[in-house]
C-alpha cells in the first residue's frame, strides 16, 4: 500500500484530472478555502487590530515553517513575493564597483534570475561569468569550479535545473565558493518539497526558492534564507519599513536595520498569499520529505522505463541520485500534444528544448503514471495533436 496516497482526498483538482505538473504548479490543498476565509474573517471583525494580533510577524512566522522543509533553524527564512526580489535583495547587499564582483551563474539557471543579475548587477559595473552545458541539460560541475576565483563574490545557482531535473552537486560549489571568499546563492524552487534539504550541513549563504511548485502553497509566497553569520554584516538597499529596527518609530531615513532577520524584509508583506501556502507547507511536513523522495525516485524511474518502451527520448539525468521529481520527454510535436493532454484532464507542460515535462509528486499514483504516458502513445498513433499545429506551442 501506498501511504502517501491517503492525502489525495486534500487536494480537489485530482478528482477531475490527472496532475504531473507540480514542478510547476503544486495542487491547491483544500484546506486553502478555510485558511483564505479566516484571513477575511480576522480583517472584517479585528480589522487594524489584526496587524498586531498576528500580520506583522507572519513572514518570519511563515518563514520558520519553511525552515523546517530545508533544514534551517526558526529565525533565519523570511517571506517575500517571489525570487526575483529576492535575488534582488541579496545583491542588493554588496558593493558591486570593487575588485571582486564577479558572479558566476550556471547557462541553464532559470532566466528570470538572469534578468535580474543582468539588469541590476551588470549595470553597477559588475562582471558576469556565465558557466555554459554541453549537452542543454546538465552543467560540468569541474568547470563551474574552475570559473570560481578570488575576485567572485556571488555564485546564485539552481539544485536542480528547471529545464531537465539534474541535481547539481551543491556540497562541492559551497566549498570551493568559500575557500575563496565567495558566497553561494542557492536556488531551490525546483528542490524544495520533493529533494531532501539541509542547509545546515550545506553551509550555504543564501537559499531562495518559492511556493508555486512542489510545495503546493500557490504563487505570492517567495522565500529567502540567509545564514545566521550574515544577519548583522549585510545591510539591503532594497529595503523598506520593515527591515528597521523600530518600524512604528516613523523615523527619518537612513534606515536603522533590525539586528536579525527582520533586516532581509522590506514593504508590507502580502498577507493573503502567506495564509494560502501554509496550507502546503503543513501537508508536505506531515507526509515527509525522505518519504516524498523515495517515492519520487520510484515513479520517475517508471517514467523512464515508459520512455524508453515507447522509444522515446529522455531529456532528464538517468540516474536517480541526479534526477530531481520531473522527467522531460522529447516526443515529436510535444507542444501541441501538451494542449491536447490537457483537453483529456491530463495536466503536464512544454518547454523547449527537452519536450513534455512530467511531474508526480506524492499524491499520484501509480496507475496515473502509466495512463499519462499512454495518452501521449495514443495521441501521436491517431495524429490528433495536428489541429494545434498551426496555431503555436503550449504557454504551459
Amino acid at each position: 500500500m501506498d501511504e502517501l496516497l491517503s492525502y489525495r482526498k486534500d487536494f480537489p483538482i485530482l478528482d477531475r484530472a490527472i496532475y504531473m505538473i507540480s514542478h510547476s504548479l503544486g495542487a491547491m490543498p483544500a484546506r486553502v478555502y478555510d485558511r483564505l476565509r479566516e484571513f477575511a474573517d480576522l480583517w472584517a471583525t479585528r480589522g487594524i487590530r489584526a496587524w498586531a494580533e498576528g500580520w506583522w510577524e507572519m513572514p518570519v512566522k511563515t518563514g520558520d515553517k519553511i525552515a523546517r522543509i530545508i533544514g534551517a533553524d526558526p529565525g533565519t527564512v523570511v517571506m517575500h513575493q517571489n525570487v526575483s526580489v529576492c535575488q534582488s535583495l541579496i545583491a542588493s547587499c554588496f558593493d558591486l564597483t570593487r575588485k571582486r564582483n564577479k558572479i558566476v551563474y550556471e547557462a541553464l539557471n532559470f532566466p528570470s534570475v538572469m534578468y535580474v543579475y543582468e539588469a541590476h548587477v551588470r549595470a553597477a559595473g559588475a562582471r558576469l561569468v556565465e558557466v555554459p552545458s554541453d549537452d542543454g541539460l546538465t552543467i560540468d560541475t569541474e568547470r563551474l569550479l574552475d570559473a570560481i576565483d578570488e575576485e567572485t563574490l556571488l555564485v546564485p545557482i539552481s539544485h536542480v535545473l528547471f529545464k531537465s531535473g539534474y541535481i547539481q552537486d551543491v556540497r562541492a560549489v559551497v566549498h570551493k565558493a568559500h575557500s575563496v571568499g565567495a558566497k553561494v546563492v542557492l536556488d531551490v524552487y525546483q528542490s524544495a518539497g520533493t529533494v531532501p534539504l539541509d542547509v545546515r550541513a550545506l553551509d550555504v549563504d543564501f537559499v531562495v526558492g518559492g511556493s508555486v511548485k512542489w510545495l503546493c502553497g500557490g504563487p505570492g509566497a517567495g522565500f529567502l534564507y540567509v545564514h545566521p553569520a550574515l544577519h548583522h554584516q549585510l545591510e539591503p538597499k532594497v529595503t523598506g519599513w520593515m527591515a528597521h529596527r523600530e518600524p512604528f518609530a516613523f523615523e527619518p531615513g537612513p534606515i536603522t536595520y533590525a539586528p536579525d532577520i527582520h533586516r532581509f524584509l522590506h514593504g508590507s508583506p502580502g498577507i493573503p498569499a502567506l495564509y494560502a501556502a501554509e496550507s502546503g507547507y503543513e501537508i508536505i511536513l506531515a507526509a515527509g520529505i525522505g518519504k516524498i523522495r523515495a517515492k519520487s525516485i520510484r515513479q520517475t524511474s517508471r517514467l523512464v522505463e515508459l520512455a524508453d518502451q515507447y522509444g522515446w527520448q529522455v531529456k532528464s539525468p538517468r540516474s536517480a541520485g541526479t534526477r530531481g521529481g520531473m522527467v522531460a520527454v522529447d516526443v515529436p510535436h510535444a507542444a501541441a500534444i501538451v494542449r491536447e493532454l490537457a483537453n483529456r484532464d491530463i495536466l503536464v507542460d512544454f518547454r523547449p528544448g527537452v519536450g513534455i515535462r512530467i511531474a508526480p509528486h506524492f499524491y499520484t499514483s501509480d496507475d496515473e503514471i502509466d495512463a499519462t504516458m499512454q495518452e501521449i502513445h495514443t495521441i501521436l498513433e491517431t495524429k490528433v495533436y495536428e489541429r494545434y499545429l498551426s496555431a503555436g506551442g503550449a504557454q504551459f
